[in-house]
């Protein structure tokens, strides 16, 4: 499905847009001028037709995101109108050919920086640290950009996701500054352009390329016969590209910026960088589509990069796992810690070990050595695997991870043929492929002694807010149903797992439903100092053996709280009660919690209100994502211990610190789901869909997980929902089959590029039937001596995956400022490593970035803009601690839609075809008011209406006669039978069924209150809380790079 071709297609790269040449523009007002066709929206800072604006901060017209909404997750873009050198200055932020009119010629020998390209003496630059010295030359800035080249020829990574969660924002307040930021106000004499614009280049410019390096692409119309090479140079046609309106300053939430409104001021800016002409996901994801979606990834090369993950593909394995279990940041890696370091490129892999294939893929197969279990090096205990070296005949076997010799058991003993391999080779998984099982013996169980089935706990609050809002009823009529659906191993009859019941407010009520009895039977604890659990035989049960018993409960509950008053609950004991009862019966299993309100009751691990939004931006901040006691962590610890896994379902009216009340589902490798303000009819379907597929989905448990690897490389940090009580253990209560462990890689000696390197991830768990079994994955990895094959080997959406992941744990003990700094700066030094050992030497105006990382920069804007490092004022800090835990334990194909989210033409899909229509960037300006876009990000489906819609799409798509009739409390589309209404809906399923939640539907009409909170996803625009648009952060990046270049 090509998500490539933009909607409004713009003219090809580097051309000149028509209607937009020269430096006409808009006028202040956004009064058009003659010859300049009207935006849809008008001017790009004039007033939006139909709202006046609280004084946003200029720029691109969406008001800054403040808060609610995630800030625009991926790199907001100025549209593509004005490159306002807004927050990031213009002064010397050169970007593109020096400033002379005709064409350069690049000097025969390397020159680091042209005369038009100075960068800032340092000095000058304390003054103003916003995004750019202070304003300087103009041109400078444009030519700078002019000769943006990227380079490098290895896969181009697809695009990250974007949040969603929150309300909608109200027009912003001062955005908080960018890291590295300080905000003087600019001069007000200066609004942030020079006072006259130089004069417009002549023609010769236009599409003057340098004949600088050669490039992959950009010039002018990509030419196709191009072969790709090292770099492509975004070449900028003198004019910048489309002009919309002038640039007024960075976000507006700084003194001395020009309003919206205002009369025209000072002469208008100097035309902007056209956002046709710097990298685009779109193009990205489309080209690996094309060239990778239809082969099968073959995974018996050494350090293969694998296909993005938005592209759909087929994996054989062949002796390496698959990416749907590991991917990596880097698949030929630096020989030594001094070339790592020289690089700043983290090596990391994100494993998911449990992921669920495709049907057309095969499950791992199952391998049973007996009582004496698999086969192990003596030393450091990897397993077998295809990358073990058998010798002298087949006696002895060498490991590939720590070269020690290990003597083949007999039973395991097997000749070689002329090659050396074993003549069984085919017919042992672990031999021949890169993921496998072995059943596990008794010495890899608790105690030696083999687990019991795990146990399934429903414990429901029943307080005043649970039963008055219908949840209670809800949950009740949906688990006699659900309780069919258990997991069970692929042959079995019926499920192992058995059941039991809770409800709960400041006391806790256990249910006795043995098959025995008429009636269940309540039991009441109001100790919950010190809690128990009142019954063993008769709480846990199979659930066919007691199916009326259970059904006669599950009918009563709704009734017998029905008018209840008590509106206080407790909530550690009813994790307690959980574990005591776990620990009771001997088995693991997990928790499902229903809870609604912060835990005030009189209990262990009662709460206080501690909300306070005065805290944001200053060195206190990082205590709203602490848990504000300790009691929560020691109960993760014990949960884990007794392989107690937490799911919680909260459905909060007010603040309930998930920060701490997400402690225990967090450590012991459980779920959180989040329905802000609940109500029955727009929310229970997602809530049901949520809760089906979290009961039903493929999850072990009692697991440990260790990371191996060859000489030289070890494991040194962890990311995700875990514990761990050592070094080198990753411990989980339960692991599902969406939950992702990020593994961070150290040298701790020197690699050979002839040996490369190994992981081997080997997971122990219980199977939901109770088997324990052992999940092998194994990965092998180039190394390289040259950084060229570093970059060309290198894996944007997994790094961003990783950076997320680093800088959200980061906000739990430093400033967000800080972490927001350190993001910028590990990034700036990745691409100027590249650009100072990898590129053809250039002018130091050019921007070059390797191919496969072209990316970077707008994946990277969009994580700096997330709720978490730049909350807009409509973010709360329970949506933000949500968000910070659930980026967490994140894949790579989640985060990548979530910080840049999927945005798509409904009026141009095919109504005949399967497929979906081309995606377009996530921009305003790429919007049209006569068309309807869907925007998903994992969390949310946004369906914007433009005003001017034609009639009959409404009329098909949402059984009314006008816009104004379409209401926003729509929770799904109505079922109409004509072929708009039936594609639509079938787009919806299909983006429903690739993620692992179910998306809340939100209808937004153009120039509905509800149109704030959409835009706050539109990514590559400005953001409402201060974060810049792709441009400018492009132009940021920029300076950062020259800077630490020169």
């Amino acid at each position: 499905m090509s998500v490539n071709q933009q909607a409004h297609a713009g003219p090809p790269y580097g051309q000149p847009q028509p209607g937009y040449q020269g430096y006409q523009q808009p006028a202040y007002g956004g009064q058009s001028l003659p010859g300049v066709p009207q935006s849809q929206y008008g001017a790009y800072n004039g007033p939006m037709p139909g709202y006046q604006q609280p004084v946003p901060p200029q720029g691109s017209l969406r008001a800054p995101p403040t808060s609610g909404a995630p800030p625009p997750a991926s790199g907001a873009s100025h549209p593509s109108g004005h490159l306002a050198y807004s927050q990031f200055e213009h002064g010397d932020v050169q970007n593109g050919i020096p400033a002379s009119a005709a064409p350069m010629q690049r000097p025969p020998a390397p020159q680091p920086f042209l005369p038009g390209s100075a960068p800032t003496p340092v000095s000058q630059i304390s003054t103003f640290q916003q995004y750019g010295p202070p304003p300087g030359s103009v041109q400078q800035l444009r030519n700078h950009m002019a000769g943006m080249t990227i380079g490098g020829t290895a896969a181009s990574a697809p695009p990250p996701a974007g949040l969603g969660y929150g309300a909608p924002r109200p027009p912003a307040m001062p955005g908080p500054p960018l890291p590295g930021q300080t905000v003087p106000a600019p001069p007000s004499s200066q609004p942030n352009h020079v006072s006259s614009p130089p004069p417009p280049p002549p023609p010769s410019t236009m599409a003057g390329l340098h004949p600088g390096p050669p490039m992959s692409g950009l010039h002018g119309p990509p030419p196709p016969t191009h072969p790709p090479q090292p770099g492509y140079q975004m070449q900028q046609n003198g004019s910048f590209g489309q002009m919309r309106g002038p640039q007024p300053n960075y976000g507006g939430a700084y003194p001395g910026a020009p309003n919206y409104g205002s009369p025209p001021g000072p002469p208008p800016p100097p035309k902007r960088l056209d956002p046709d002409s710097i990298p685009s996901p779109i193009q990205v994801i489309e080209d690996d589509r094309n060239n990778r979606g239809s082969e099968p990834f073959v995974t018996g090369v050494r350090g293969q990069v694998p296909p993005l993950v938005t592209t759909n593909f087929l994996v054989k394995d062949q002796g390496n796992a698959s990416p749907r279990y590991i991917r990596c940041t880097s698949y030929n890696i630096p020989c030594t810690s001094d070339m790592a370091k020289q690089s700043q490129v983290p090596l990391a892999a994100v494993i998911k070990p449990l992921a669920a294939l495709p049907p057309e893929e095969t499950l791992p197969y199952l391998v049973d050595h007996g009582e004496s279990g698999p086969v192990r090096c003596n030393r450091c205990k990897a397993y077998m695997c295809p990358f073990m070296q058998f010798i002298e005949g087949g006696r002895r076997f060498q490991c590939c991870f720590c070269s020690c010799v290990t003597e083949v058991p007999p039973h395991y003993f097997q000749h070689l043929d002329h090659t050396g391999k074993r003549v069984d080779y085919y017919d042992r998984p672990e031999l021949s492929l890169g993921s496998y099982e072995f059943l596990a013996t008794v010495d890899y169980c608790k105690n030696n002694k083999f687990p019991s089935p795990p146990a399934f706990i429903f414990m429901i609050d029943v307080s005043y807010n649970a039963v008055k809002s219908g949840l209670v009823r809800l949950i009740c009529e949906e688990l006699k149903s659900l309780l069919d659906y258990l997991p069970r191993e692929g042959n079995m009859e019926e499920s192992a797992i058995r059941v039991g019941f809770v409800t709960y407010n400041k006391v806790l009520h256990f249910y006795n439903v043995k098959s025995s009895l008429a009636q269940p039977q309540m039991m009441v604890v109001s100790d919950v100092a010190d809690m128990f659990v009142p019954l063993l035989d008769g709480f846990l049960v199979n659930v066919n053996e007691s199916r009326t018993v259970i059904a006669s409960l599950l009918d009563q509950i709704p009734e017998m709280f029905a008018d209840t008053r008590e509106t206080e609950t407790v909530f550690a004991p009813v994790i307690q009660a959980g574990l005591e009862a776990l620990k009771a019966a001997e088995c693991a299993g997990k928790l499902f919690i229903f809870h609604t309100s912060l835990p005030i009751a009189e209990a262990p691990g009662k709460l206080k209100n501690r909300d306070d939004r005065k805290l944001i931006n200053t060195d206190k901040e990082k205590t709203l994502f602490q848990p504000q006691t300790s009691f929560y962590n020691n109960l993760a610890k014990d949960c884990v211990a007794q392989g107690c896994c937490v799911d919680l379902f909260l459905f909060p009216n007010q603040y309930l610190d998930v920060a701490t009340l997400g402690v225990v589902p967090y450590q012991t490798g459980g779920s959180i789901y989040k329905y802000a303000y609940f109500q029955l009819e727009t929310d229970q379907y997602r809530f049901l869909n949520d809760l089906r597929r979290d009961v039903q989905k493929e999850v072990g448990f009692d697991a440990v997980m260790r990371v191996r690897t060859s000489t030289g490389i070890r494991a040194t940090d962890f990311f995700g929902a875990f514990y761990m009580s050592n070094t080198t253990d990753v411990e989980m209560a339960g692991l599902d089959c969406d939950k992702t462990i990020t593994v961070e890689f150290k040298h701790d000696d020197k690699l050979s590029e002839d040996s490369g390197a190994l992981l081997q991830c080997a997971l122990l768990y219980t199977s939901c039937a109770g088997q324990r079994r052992l999940r092998i994955h194994n990965l092998s990895l180039n190394c390289c001596t040259q950084l060229a094959d570093l970059y060309r080997n290198c894996e944007t959406d997994t790094l961003i995956n990783y950076l997320a992941k680093y800088a959200y744990r980061g906000v739990l003990s430093s400033p967000v400022k800080t972490v927001r700094d350190a993001l910028i700066n590990q990034c700036a030094q990745i691409l100027a490593c590249y650009r100072k050992n990898c590129a053809s030497p250039s002018s130091a105006g050019q921007l070059i970035l390797p191919e496969c990382m072209k990316l970077l920069p707008v994946y990277l804007n969009c994580v700096l803009k997330s709720d978490v490092l730049q909350p807009g004022p409509e973010a709360t800090t329970d949506d933000r601690a949500y968000i910070r835990q659930l980026v967490t334990s994140m894949d790579v194909a989640e985060t990548n839609v979530f910080f840049y989210p999927r945005l798509l033409p409904l009026t141009k899909a095919d109504v005949d075809s399967d497929s979906l229509p081309a995606a377009i960037r996530n921009s305003e300006e790429r919007l049209s008011k006569g068309d309807i876009y869907l925007l998903e990000n994992g969390l949310n489906i946004f369906v914007w209406v433009g005003v001017s819609v034609q009639q009959s799409l409404i009329q098909n798509l949402f059984g009314v006669s006008s816009f104004s009739q379409i209401s926003n409390a729509l929770s799904t589309l109505p079922v109409l039978e004509n072929p708009f209404s039936k594609k639509v809906r079938s787009i919806v399923d299909m983006l429903q069924g690739q993620r692992s939640r179910y998306m809340k539907l939100i209808i937004v009409k153009q120039e509905d209150k509800l149109e704030m909170l959409f835009k706050h996803f539109l990514v590559e625009d400005k953001s409402l809380s201060g974060g810049a648009s792709y441009v400018d952060f492009l132009c940021h990046m920029h300076k950062e790079i020259r800077q630490l270049l020169s």
